[in-house]
C-alpha cells in the first residue's frame, strides 16, 4: 500500500496524559467524597482509556451512583484536568524526533482526538502542537461521535485530502485502534500505558516510537 499520510491519537500518544486524567478521575471522585485505591484507580483508567471526557463522566456517574447530572462532572472534570495539562503536560518521549522522520518522508500528518476543544487549546499553548500539525488538528468537536466510532478519522483523512485506507494511525488505546480500524486504515498501537493486551487489534505494536520503521509500510 502506497500511505500517504500519519494520524496521531493525542492523549498518550503524541503527549503523556493518561497519569494526568488519571488524577483527574480521582480527584474528581474525592470531589464527590469517594475515596478509592490506587488499584482501583488502575482499573478504572483501563475501562475509560480512549473514550471522550463525556463518556468518562457517564460511566462514573452510573459506577459510583454521583448525583451531580453529566454536564456538570465534565466542567468539574475538565476544570481538574486543565489545571494539571497547564503543569505536567509533555511529549511522549520519542514523537518530536519521528514526527520529522515522517515529515521528511513528505507524508501528510493529522491528529484525530476525542479531547475537547479546551483541552487542544490548552495542549497547543502549552507544546505549539500548530507547529508540528499546521490546522491539521482535529478533537471531538468535529465530529457527532467519538472514537471508537470511526467519524473522527474519516474526517481527519478527509481534511488531509487522503484516501482512508492511505493513512496509517498510530494509537494507545483499544477504542482508538478500534476507530482506526472501522475507518479502513492501518494502525500501529504504541504501548505507552504498558499493556500490550490492550493493543492487540493493531497491525503492529511497538513500545516506543524509535521501532517504528516507516520503509516497512511506504
Amino acid at each position: 500500500m502506497n500511505y500517504k499520510a500519519v494520524i496521531f491519537d493525542m492523549d498518550g500518544t503524541i503527549i503523556d496524559t493518561v497519569h494526568l486524567w488519571q488524577k483527574a478521575s480521582r480527584l474528581l471522585l474525592e470531589h464527590h467524597r469517594i475515596i478509592c485505591t490506587q488499584e482501583e484507580v488502575n482499573q478504572l483508567q483501563e475501562h475509560l482509556h480512549g473514550l471522550s471526557t463525556a463518556d468518562h463522566c457517564l460511566f462514573l456517574k452510573m459506577e459510583f451512583g454521583l448525583h451531580a447530572d453529566v454536564a456538570t462532572l465534565i466542567e468539574q472534570k475538565n476544570t481538574i484536568a486543565m489545571n494539571l495539562f497547564q503543569q505536567e503536560v509533555a511529549f511522549v518521549q520519542g514523537f518530536t524526533d519521528f514526527h520529522q522522520i515522517v515529515v521528511s518522508k513528505n507524508l501528510r500528518t493529522g491528529v484525530a482526538t476525542n479531547a475537547n476543544d479546551l483541552t487542544v487549546a490548552i495542549t497547543n499553548k502549552a507544546l505549539n502542537l500548530s507547529g508540528y500539525f499546521g490546522e491539521h488538528i482535529y478533537g471531538i468537536s468535529c465530529v457527532k461521535q467519538g472514537k471508537p466510532n470511526p467519524a473522527i478519522f474519516f474526517h481527519a483523512a478527509q481534511q488531509l485530502e487522503t484516501d482512508p485506507k492511505e493513512c496509517i494511525v498510530i494509537e494507545d488505546s483499544p477504542h482508538g485502534i478500534q476507530a482506526a480500524k472501522a475507518a479502513g486504515m492501518m494502525c500501529i498501537g504504541i504501548n505507552t500505558s504498558k499493556n500490550r493486551k490492550a493493543l492487540t487489534s493493531a497491525d503492529h505494536i511497538v513500545d516506543h516510537y524509535q521501532e517504528i520503521n516507516l520503509d516497512l509500510f511506504i
